[in-house]
């Protein structure tokens, strides 16, 4: 479970291929504050740490990842969103955030704002998934790169987000422009929601 705060970018400093699985080997400042078996979400895809060494760590992504998400798509130097799992025992300042990437989206705007930036994603519509809560709504939550951040102006396939300069600065916010593929996990919240509502009609 997760917060949408990312801690920090992470880089990619290796990638390897098994069969149909990537292990993706990272840098980033906690790396020795990290264990075997741990999860850190990496773009918004929860996996699993696998082997810790030289101030690396590493972790698999397999096929149904690689396919639902912008992993597969990654580079060596590339700079990836992490953060560590949520402890109970503090404050929530996301959203409650899983882990587990729905869909990707493509940027196809980006707008300076005068001090912040206004991002519009764009992202397959399928109605039998938004009967299932796979939607936006206005001034609700989304998370986009494990990112948790609040829609603004949403259609059937679209919606904007605001972006200001600590989060800019401070994810790969920075290095998204038009055309970019990014990670999409709607409310979980909304997915229950429309769950039952689906259940009471039948």
């Amino acid at each position: 479970m997760f917060s949408g705060i990312v801690e920090e970018c992470a880089t990619v400093v290796a990638i390897a291929h098994e069969l149909e699985n990537v292990h993706l080997t990272m840098k980033c400042s906690f790396v020795d504050e990290l264990k075997i078996d741990q999860s850190v979400s990496h773009n918004g895809v929860c996996l699993t740490v696998v082997r810790i060494e030289n101030g690396t760590y590493t972790v698999t992504a397999m096929k149904e990842t690689l396919e639902r998400s912008n992993l597969g798509d990654l580079k060596v130097g590339d700079e990836v969103n992490v953060e560590r799992s949520m402890m109970m025992n503090g404050r929530l300042d996301g959203h409650i955030v899983q882990g587990h990437v729905d869909q990707t989206a493509i940027c196809v705007k980006k707008e300076d704002a005068q001090g912040s930036w206004i991002f519009t994603f764009q992202y397959q519509f399928d109605p039998e998934m938004a009967r299932r809560g796979y939607i936006t709504v206005d001034k609700g939550s989304v998370t986009v790169n494990g990112v948790s951040l609040t829609v603004c102006n949403p259609t059937l396939d679209t919606f904007e987000v605001n972006i200001i300069p600590y989060t800019f600065d401070n994810t790969n916010f920075h290095a998204i422009e038009c055309g970019t593929k990014v990670n999409l996990e709607f409310d979980i919240l909304g997915k229950y929601i429309s769950r039952y509502a689906e259940l009471l009609k039948g």
